[in-house]
């Protein structure tokens, strides 16, 4: 497995080249990049922008893992209102097209949210139509799209998820598990189970389950994740692809969040 970790893990203060040496510089093989509205990296970049970035990463010998976004919270492809649905299959396309200039396979994608006004049966309808609306853009740029588990009050359980993606058919549409999300109402090695080959990316963080809401998310070794637990079953189930670290830097000294992931994950990883 490769050791990754998200931008969103550096400082606001550094642009792209310098966490791109820096992680390099922690011991990090892999970094998965992230698409907003500004920045150096927007729905309105161009290929040779992008291709500006990736000669950069590059030359750290970085491989940028995936493409990630935290633009689904606010266009949800299951959102009751039909416009912030299509601005949100506009940014899906999007995504495709930039993570095929980042030299990526991988794209993370928010399938939807249930709320008061979207119940789940919409949800799960809405998302359908807007997934597979987009599998001919995924099978032109050659770029998967890869539904994660959040706390969206969607896609409850391991078997739900599993079906979810099998049916579409198409090896475009994958799974994108990240281990922390979790833990508050499950066990993340039943999940890699049962997914199994369907994963094609991998979030990691760690969770206190007393605590059980957004302050429970910890660094790593902190919580109560099963590490080993969790290796053992990955490995079990053939995945041996980029493990990334989505974490958020501290107020203060926010470098000692990479050096300190990076260590952790050296533990996790069975590297030392």
């Amino acid at each position: 497995m490769k050791k990754g970790i998200n931008h969103w893990a550096f400082s606001v203060d550094l642009s792209l080249e310098q966490s791109f040496g820096l992680a390099k510089k922690a011991g990090f093989e892999s970094i998965e990049v992230n698409i907003a509205e500004e920045g150096e990296i927007n729905l309105y970049s161009t290929q040779k922008e992008i291709d500006e970035i990736v000669k950069n990463a590059e030359q750290d010998d970085l491989q940028i893992s995936s493409l990630s976004t935290g633009l689904f919270w606010k266009y949800s492809l299951t959102s009751p209102e039909a416009e912030v649905r299509e601005k949100a299959v506009g940014i899906v396309k999007k995504m495709l097209e930039v993570a095929s200039w980042l030299k990526t396979d991988a794209i993370l994608v928010v399938p939807g949210m249930v709320t008061e006004e979207v119940p789940y049966e919409e949800a799960y309808k809405r998302s359908c139509e807007a997934i597979k609306k987009l599998i001919p853009a995924a099978e032109k740029y050659k770029v998967a799209i890869c539904v994660e588990n959040v706390w969206n009050k969607f896609l409850l359980s391991p078997l739900e998820m599993r079906d979810f993606v099998l049916g579409f058919k198409s090896e475009y549409v994958r799974a994108y598990f990240d281990v922390g999300n979790v833990l508050a109402f499950g066990y993340p090695e039943h999940w890699i189970k049962a997914l199994g080959k369907l994963i094609k990316r991998v979030h990691i963080k760690d969770f206190k389950t007393a605590v059980a809401t957004l302050p429970g998310f910890v660094n790593l070794l902190e919580g109560d994740v099963n590490w080993p637990g969790v290796m053992d079953t990955f490995r079990k189930v053939g995945y041996d692809g980029f493990l990334t670290a989505e974490l958020f830097p501290p107020k203060f000294y926010p470098e000692s969040l990479i050096y300190g992931t990076s260590a952790s994950m050296d533990k996790i990883m069975g590297r030392n």
